[in-house]
This record gives C-alpha cells, structure tokens and sequence, in this order.
C-alpha cells in the first residue's frame, strides 16, 4: 500500500527508466489488457531502453487492445519470453508514432517482427518482392510495404543494422514497391503492356542505394515499342503505365500514401515527356543536357520494367556522366553548382535544416559528387553512386586525404541517423530538426545519447556540422597542396594530371601555372609555408568563386613573396578571419585593386582592422597630407607623399567596394547600390580634393614660401563637383584667383598660371603610384582659353559670352581646395546663371535638346552598341544628367532643393517637387545606378577606364559578379541593363524631348 504524499515505488522505478509521465505510465500499466506484463521487470527496462519509454507504452496498449482475444495471449507471452522480439517491438514504438498506428489498425502484423533469421538481417529485394507479393492494389500495396517498413526501421532502431546498411534496404524496398506498382499497372491495362518495353530507371537517393525513409523516389522512364509495334502508339501506352504506376505509389488513400514518385529529373524537366525511347534520351544528353544532369545521371540505376532495356539506358549513358567534364561549360556550371542554395529556406529555418544548412548533408554528397565527375573519367574506382562508397575510393585514390574523408564519413552518417530518426517518428517528409523539448529528447536518446539528451544532441550535430562546413572546401583543396608539396606522411598523393584536372574543373585557366604558385606558397619548414599551408585551402575556394581564380592565386602570391617575412602580416592571415576572406576577393575581382596593393602591399593591414574599410573623410586626409608635405624637402617630394597618401584610400575604398558588392561568410553583400555607389563617389571625391590641396600647398611653398602673391581656388567641375567621381574618373577643374592688396595684376596672373602649371605636373610625374589627370577644359573658351581668370574676368565672360552649355556644366561647381573665400566668391557670382530667374526660356530649353541630340550622333564612338553604351548610350548617365539639370535650371530658382551639385540628390528634390512622378523617378535612379555601377566595374575588373561592357569572357563575368550575378549569367545581366535603360529613356523622351 502506499502511503499518502509518498510516491509509488513504480512511480520511482518509472522516472529512473526515463518516462517522463510516470504518472500516466503507471495508469496504463493498471490497465487490465497488461495484467500478464505489469510486473515483468525485463518489460520495464526493456521500455526504458526505448528513445521515448512513454511513447513506447502507449503504443504497446494500443496494439494489445487491438488484439483478437484469441491473439492476446500469444502476444504478451512472446513478448516476455523473446527478447529479440521484445527489443524490436518496443524500439519501434518507441521511436515511430506511425508505425505504432499502423500496427493498431493492423494487429497481426506485430508477428513480422518475430522471425530473427540471417536473411532476416540482411534483407535485399527479392525479400522484399516476397513481402508485397500478396499486394494487388494500391491499398493492399501501402500494407505490405509499411509490414516490410516495421522490419527495416527494427533493425534501425536496434542498431543491428547500421544507417548505410538502414538507406540501402529503404532502396531495396523501394525497387519492390515499383516493380510491385508496375505489375499492378500491367495487369489494369494489359494491351499497353503488351505494346511496350517499359523500364523504370531510378534516380538520386533511391539510385544510389541511399534512400530516407520519406523521400520523393526520383525516376526517368525508357521504352521502346515490341517488334512490330508502332512507335508512337507504343509510347502512349508507356505513358499511361508509368502515369498508373506513379499514381500507384503517390496516391492518398485509406492507408495513407508510400511516397511520391518524382519524374522532373527527365530530359527538359516537367516541360518534357514522361516517357521517352533510349535514342530520344541519347540526342538530348548528348545536344541540350546541362552539367547538373550528368551530376544526376551519376546514382541512375535501372530498378523496374524490362531489366534489358534498363541495362541498355544504363550503359548508353554512362560514358556521358564521365565525360562531362570536358564540356565547354563545366567550369561556370560547377562554378553555380558550388554556391550552395539556401536562398529558398525561410530565414528562421536555416539553423534547424538538416539537409540543405551550412555543414548539411548536401554539402557533403556535392562535395563528393563533383570530385567524382573530375576525376572520374581516368578512374573507374570512382563509379559509385553511394556517397559514402565513393568517399571510400576518393580517399584510397588520394583524390581527399584520408583523414578529411574518415571525419566526413563519421559526420555524414551522424547526420543521416538524424535524419532517418526525424522522419521515422511519423512517416513525413521533413529535413528540419525539431525544437520541442520532447522531440529533441527522443531524437538524442534514439541515437544513443542518454545522459543529458537534448544537450548532447545539440552539442553532436553542431560538432558534425561544423566538421562539414570546415571540410567541405579543403576536400577540393587541401590534396592540391599535397600535389606538390608532400604533408602528409604516407598519404596517397593527386598525381599533376589530377591535379591539373582539378584546378581546370574550378575555374584555373592555367592549372600548370597555379600549381607552381602553390609549390613555391607551401613548400619548405619555414613558417611562413607552414601557416600558407593552412590558409591556401580555404583561400583557393575563395578564388575559385570569383571570376578569375588565376589572378587571385598569382596576387596571392605576389603578396606573400613582398611580405612573407613580415611577422605582422603572417599574424593578421592566421588570425583574423576576416582578412583573409577580404584578401581574397580582393584579388580576385579585377585588376585596379591588386594593383593598387602590389605598390605597397603593406596596404593589406586595412583588410584586417574592422575599421579599416571605412571611407576616411576629407578633414582627415587633409590634415594627412598636408602633415606629410609640411615634413617633405621640396614640391615633388611632398606630391610623391600625397599620391601615396591617394593610392593607399583608392585601395581602401576600391576594397571596400569589391568587399560590399561580393558579401563575405561573416557579411552579406550590400543590397542597395545606390548607397555603394555614392559611398565610392564620395570618397574619391574627398580623396582627390584632398590630394589636390596637398600640390597647392607643396607648389606654393615651394615657389613662394608661406605666401601665394594672388588668392587662389579650384572649383570642381563635372562628377568631381558632384562627389560622383568613378575609379577612371579625371577631374574636372576651373581655377579663379583673386591678386592680394597691392599686387600687380600681371604679377598675380603669373603666380597663378604657374601654379596651375605645377600642380599639374606634380600629379602627373611617373612614379609607383597612379596619377591624378587634372582636366580644365570646361574653362571659359575652352582649351583656346586662358587657363586661370579673375573673379572679375569670369564675371565678363559669363555676362557676354556663354553658351548654354556653359551654364548647364555649372550646375556641378564646388570649391574643392585653395582659397574657400574665393571660392564661395565664384559660386556667388555663377548661382544667377545656373539657377536663373523665371527659369530657361523657350529658346534655350531649345538649344539644349539641340545640343542633346547632335551629341548623341556625333559622339558616340564608332561602332559602339548605342544599347550599352554607359555613358552616351540610350538611357544611359548622359541621358538622365541632362534630364535632371534640365529640371534644375528651369526650376532651380524657385525650389532650393534642386541647387545641388548631385544627380541623385536634384532627381530626388524633382520628384518632392512633384515635377517627376514617383515611378519615373525610380526608373531614372535605377538606370544611372547601374550605369555608373558597371563604370566602376569596369574600371575594377580590367584596370583601366571602360564605358562599355567588356568583350572578353571573363572580364565580363567579372563585372557580372562584381554586379550581383553569379557564374553563368552574364547574358541575364547584358539583358537586364538594356531592360533598364530601355525603360530610362522612354522617360527622358517624355522628360527631356517632351515627346
């Protein structure tokens, strides 16, 4: 008797077997139907032993209630007295709700858990055929397959079959089922059968022998009419077999579904048709097949229907999987196959995704999928459709080092058991971990973590995880650096053929070439190659994402042999994660950036401060420089430290950019190009104001002294006035001086013209670092004009002499350096003719739609596609600037916001002006961003100032990706830009024509 407010000692004994409802265990355990197990102390630890003891239970009364009374007895008592049986019953309670259901509407079928033969150990399709053969409809086919399923998911649950042995008996089954379903279909429509050779060829898990245990079932079907047949006939008739089989197997009926039998791998996808013969199959492989779907065709396997005609599918395309990656598009395919998609996983599911997260299960079979296609076509060891089998003999062919392949053969079954027990629970299809308490407890304790389970699960699956993610790019790589520099003692080595074959695969033009860079980055004891050692594998992913893996390898290199000694720059790779990331894009983006750091490669320290890719402002770089030309002995000296004050901001703010628009593992790319856009345009205006304040000052002290005999300012004309300036951009200047009291005018214009003469000089004197071209050609009479005026002489030319055009470009003028006096002095005098009063007249909105549109024909270079064409082309900057300073001088007088000196900002204050609807407004942004965007791209990628896309391949897919777009898509990019300038211009017709 127990005695009141103490628990039960059954209660104790329960909580100490791992129910976490003893209460309620203990009630069941009253009921009458377990009279004959209640206290059975085998019973009890044997429940305990279940994942969840509570689960297991309520499984076991239901089952014994649902007994006939004949059945009861035989039941319970082989339930006491075999312990085989007892172990696999109770396990698949307890770890299968629906298996538990099933058992209770069927409640004989307990007995196909009793038999223990050896075949029973390692069942293959010809026990399973024996098992559904009784099955002559969809309902009575669920029955059966789901009384084979008790015995597989027993062996799971029990251990006496490990997960691979777990995936290839559900693919064995599953091959029952089809030719099961297929016999069914036969017989409902035996004239189709008797037309047609029909084989089921069975594709992905169920193909590689390495199925779920709810999982679509991929299949491509093949046929081919019986002699005499016509052909045509014969595949309407394959086509209703396989549509009736699918239907067989999908189907939801009072037993539920199996799983759904998925064709959308077939030649051109759900587009295609269902059935094709073995010839229609060849001619699209061999014409139209994309590199993803060899990758498929590596698990096909042929499973159902006519086994000669399996065969000959089988043997026909073989050869084409191993071959595919000699064709012409491998690289840019492999290339997209490598970025891992979990765009399409909602953003709060991506921890908990067992399949397709960071360190999932399909980084590992893509891993190993596409180092089969590499090295697969010299090895035939490597033809396996089994993930693990073909990690086997990746690692025995030195193809990945043995140690990566054991720790990714451990972490992959991990994951899989994971995943086998997930959806074992209640028979759905799912890759997501649960995050209930409960779920997570029967998860851990159904792989054997009893402890603490939740913790230790969590705990396991990160630990397996983060193995995954660590090694899924050292697999390409690491055995690269044993190529060519033994590491490993013992190790099978990747011949320089595979290695060459490798590299080529991911994107080396040259692989002979980047193999004597990571001969001479990993060979020696120093430790310099030992750290490069540990670096170069996730460094070459780095590069191989990019468009030009060569250039990055050869950069690295260049960087290392200039600072390899450097202890400092050693510690930043090795420790700061961020730096090396940073370093690699950089390098391989394009050349202006590398270029810029191989003249001073300690440059690479900004990689690694978190502060170091801010922008520094114009206050900041002044007071640098001038620091620096007030310590230098003379003007030339004092520019060189300018210019290098110039080239190293142009590097960070180039590697900022590139860093921005690429996104890295720890930051995702910046989504708004306009706030790219005007960050690079703001901080190369700073950067060249800056610089030119600094040869003001140098040649002033270095002619005069402390003192100039006349004022002097240089206003910025152009995108330098209006901070958009690009990386090719030159600057566009005006200079104004002003003689000091009781200067002679000639003594002053003199002083002025020769410094205006110096400067420009100083800044373009060939050294190490770029030169700043200083462009005044916007001056008053142009280049027949004198180079520097007076306050006094702007004035009387502008009042006289200006043409419309004149007052249009100064619509950009800021004083950018000098006298800021002065400066403000000169935009005092030109606001009235940029902004004038009532706005333009008819006849000057006339003359500058005239201008516009000789421009356009007369200026765009021969031969240039007028439809890319960034800055003249339609829709183009030429073709939004002037539409907006239109806006500006016609309507600047009276609303402040559009006396501005930028695009962006006048656009912006048009439209709050209500002179551009919303949408056109965006459509004009839009096309300016972009063109602007694929300026700096340019620029970026080829080293040199471009205003059109590049004709070379990889230079253009460098912008593509510089742009947003991965590999392969340098056709959608080319097509979306003619899209958006496209829609741009119809509105600058209307705008600006008033058409």
């Amino acid at each position: 008797m127990t005695v009141p407010g103490r628990r039960s000692s059954t209660f104790s004994r329960l909580l100490r077997h791992g129910f976490t409802d003893p209460s309620g265990a203990e009630r069941l355990l009253d009921l009458p139907e377990l009279t004959a197990l209640r206290d059975d102390s085998v019973l009890l630890d044997a429940l305990g032993a279940t994942a969840d003891p509570d689960l297991a239970l309520r499984g076991l009364v239901r089952l014994v209630e649902a007994q006939p009374d004949e059945e009861r007895q035989t039941l319970t008592s082989t339930l006491l007295s075999a312990k085989p049986f007892r172990d696999r019953l109770l396990g698949v309670l307890g770890a299968s709700e629906a298996l538990a259901d099933h058992l209770a509407r069927h409640p004989r079928d307990w007995q196909a858990l009793v038999t223990y033969e050896a075949v029973d150990l390692n069942p293959g399709v010809a026990e399973f055929e024996q098992g559904l053969a009784e099955a002559t409809d969809p309902v009575s086919l669920r029955v059966a397959y789901r009384r084979c399923l008790l015995a597989i998911a027993a062996r799971d649950v029990c251990g006496t079959a490990e997960v691979a042995q777990t995936a290839a008996e559900l693919a064995d089954l599953a091959t029952a089922t089809l030719r099961a379903a297929l016999a069914i279909a036969r017989a409902a429509a035996p004239a189709d059968a008797a037309h047609c050779r029909l084989a089921v060829i069975a594709m992905g898990k169920c193909g590689g022998h390495e199925l779920n245990y709810v999982s679509d079932v991929d299949v491509i079907f093949v046929a081919e009419p019986v002699d005499g047949a016509d052909e045509g006939k014969a595949m309407q008739a394959a086509t209703r077999l396989a549509s009736h089989l699918m239907r067989i197997c999908s189907e939801t009926t009072v037993e539920g579904t199996i799983w759904p039998v998925d064709a959308n791998l077939r030649p051109e996808g759900r587009n295609g048709p269902l059935v094709r013969t073995l010839s229609s199959h060849l001619a699209y492989y061999q014409r139209w097949a994309k590199t993803w779907e060899f990758q498929a065709l590596l698990k096909a396997r042929a499973v159902a229907g006519d086994p000669e005609l399996g065969g000959e599918y089988i043997d026909a395309v073989s050869p084409l999987v191993w071959q595919a990656a000699e064709r012409e598009n491998f690289v840019p395919d492999v290339q997209k196959m490598r970025r891992r998609v979990v765009d399409n996983i909602p953003a709060a599911q991506v921890d908990r995704e067992l399949k397709l997260g960071p360190g999932g299960l399909r980084d590992v079979e893509f891993a190993v999928q596409l180092l089969q296609l590499v090295h697969g076509r010299g090895d035939a060891t490597l033809h396996s459709g089994k993930t693990l089998d073909a990690l086997k003999a990746l690692a025995a062919g030195g193809y990945v080092g043995r140690a990566d392949a054991a720790q990714l053969d451990e972490a992959y079954r991990f994951l899989r058991a994971m995943e086998h027990r997930i959806q074992l629970y209640r028979l759905r299809r799912t890759h997501l971990v649960p995050e209930g308490e409960t779920d997570l407890r029967r998860l851990g304790r159904s792989l054997g973590l009893r402890t603490d389970p939740v913790a230790e699960l969590n705990k396991e699956w990160k630990r397996h995880a983060s193995v995954v993610r660590r090694l899924h790019e050292k697999l390409f790589y690491r055995p690269l650096l044993d190529a060519v520099a033994q590491l490993t003692p013992g190790e099978s080595r990747l011949s320089s053929k595979a290695a060459g074959q490798r590299l080529e695969a991911l994107g080396y033009a040259d692989p002979a070439a980047a193999l004597r860079h990571l001969e001479a980055l990993a060979s020696g004891v120093t430790r310099k190659a030992a750290i490069q050692r540990t670096l170069l594998p996730v460094l070459l992913g780095w590069f191989a994402d990019s468009a030009d893996p060569d250039a990055g390898l050869l950069g690295f290199r260049k960087v290392s042999d200039a600072l390899g000694k450097t202890p400092w720059y050693l510690r930043l790779l090795r420790d700061e994660g961020a730096a090396a990331e940073n370093l690699a894009r950089v390098l391989s983006a394009g050349r202006l950036a590398p270029d810029l750091l191989l003249r001073a490669p300690e440059a690479v320290a900004i990689l690694g401060d978190p502060e170091g890719l801010k922008p520094r402002g114009r206050d900041h770089l002044e007071q640098e420089i001038l620091a620096a030309v007030g310590r230098a002995d003379g003007a030339e000296q004092a520019v060189a430290a300018a210019r290098g004050v110039r080239r190293r901001e142009l590097f960070r703010t180039a590697a900022a950019d590139l860093i921005g628009s690429y996104g890295t593992e720890d930051s995702p790319r910046e989504l708004d190009p306009g706030a790219l856009v005007d960050r690079v345009g703001l901080a190369l205006t700073d950067l060249n104001a800056a610089t030119i304040s600094g040869a003001v000052r140098a040649a002033v002290r270095e002619g005069w002294g402390d003192t100039l005999p006349t004022r002097f300012a240089v206003i910025g004309m152009g995108r330098f006035g209006g901070h958009e300036l690009g990386y090719g951009s030159d600057a566009d200047v005006l200079f104004v001086h002003e003689p000091r009291e009781g200067v002679d005018e000639q003594e002053a214009a003199r002083a002025a013209n020769q410094i205006v003469t110096e400067i420009r000089r100083l800044l373009q004197v060939p050294t190490a670092d770029p030169p700043l071209l200083i462009d005044a050609d916007l001056r008053p009479e142009g280049k027949r004009g004198p180079m520097v005026r007076t306050l006094k002489s702007y004035a009387a030319y502008y009042h006289r002499w200006s043409l419309a055009w004149e007052a249009q470009a100064l619509l950009r003028a800021e004083t950018m350096a000098g006298d800021r006096e002065l400066g403000k002095q000169f935009i005092e005098l030109i606001d009235p003719l940029r902004y004038p009063a009532e706005g333009l007249g008819e006849d000057a909105v006339r003359e500058i739609r005239r201008l516009k549109a000789r421009m356009e024909t007369e200026r765009l270079p021969r031969g240039a596609d007028p439809t890319l064409h960034t800055k003249l082309g339609r829709g183009g900057l030429s073709d939004v600037e002037w539409t907006v300073q239109l806006f500006q001088m016609q309507h600047g007088w009276a609303e402040p916001g559009l006396r501005t000196t930028r695009t962006r900002e006048a656009l912006a204050a048009a439209h709050s002006a209500g002179l551009v609807a919303t949408e056109e407004a965006e459509t004009l942004d839009e096309a300016w961003l972009l063109a602007t965007r694929v300026r700096n791209a340019v620029m970026l990628v080829r080293g040199r100032p471009g205003d059109t896309f590049p004709s070379d391949g990889r230079e253009l897919a460098a912008v593509g990706r510089y742009l947003g777009y991965g590999p392969g898509r340098v056709g959608e990019m080319v097509d979306d830009y003619r899209r958006i300038t496209r829609r741009a211009r119809a509105v600058v017709e209307d705008l600006f024509y008033g058409a």
